[in-house]
């Protein structure tokens, strides 16, 4: 039996009546997007009407299996954290979590933290640290050794996940926050069995654990009561 082919007005009728997408139907959809197959009008489509009808924690992790299949690994044999934020509370806050990873790190633990630019904060993890005068363009060995020898690493998202570029231009456009907020701080490369994550939205609380206790993952979620993805 030979499967008919998914279509977007397919994928966008089934979110427009509120229906959770299959594995299948997600799975297409995200594989799209990176692959360069959809364009900016598909993809904010896609996002908004995700977010309209409400993320299930099914479909984030199917988008996140996608991104993994798509980027480049990290090994970190030992246990390691990652200290990340959603970021999109609209705060405009500095960088929080990179700071808290240093410190951590300080206090023992092994950090492998995964970030980017600036997005609606004043300042991302990797503009913290490109300031401070760090390299933030390691790759995977690179970043195994800064682990090993002084026990935290620096993953630039762009570096590990290149397909993600296929998105930016719609998101930019779109200007608010969507499942792909919630992406990043899933698709560490290293996949550090331990993460604390800030999320700017109540609902997300509970997705977001769910999703990391699927992985055998360890979480600290958390969201501040003024709204900002931090303990504040």
């Amino acid at each position: 039996m030979i499967e008919r082919p998914l279509t977007w007005d397919e994928i966008f009728e089934k979110l427009t009546e509120k229906q959770d997408l299959s594995d299948l139907q997600i799975t297409w959809a995200m594989a799209q997007i990176l692959d360069g197959l959809a364009n900016n009008d598909q993809i904010k489509n896609f996002l908004l009407l995700l977010k309209a009808k409400g993320e299930k924690a099914s479909e984030v992790r199917a988008l996140v299996d996608v991104m993994y299949q798509r980027g480049i690994a990290i090994d970190i044999p030992d246990r390691a954290v990652d200290i990340v934020g959603t970021g999109g509370d609209g705060a405009s806050t500095i960088n929080i979590s990179t700071t808290a990873a240093i410190i951590t790190t300080a206090a023992g633990a092994r950090t492998i933290k995964h970030g980017n630019r600036a997005a609606s904060s004043k300042s991302g993890a990797a503009d913290l640290l490109e300031a401070l005068g760090i390299d933030i363009s390691l790759g995977a060995e690179q970043i195994q050794e800064c682990v090993r020898r002084i026990g935290i690493g620096f993953a630039f998202a762009p570096v590990f996940h290149p397909a993600m570029k296929n998105a930016a231009s719609a998101r930019r456009e779109l200007a608010t926050p969507t499942v792909f907020n919630i992406l990043g701080p899933l698709a560490n490369p290293a996949k550090p069995k331990a993460v604390a994550i800030g999320v700017a939205r109540a609902e997300l609380l509970e997705l977001v654990a769910t999703v990391l206790a699927e992985r055998g993952c360890e979480g600290f979620i958390f969201r501040g009561d003024d709204g900002l993805d931090e303990i504040s």
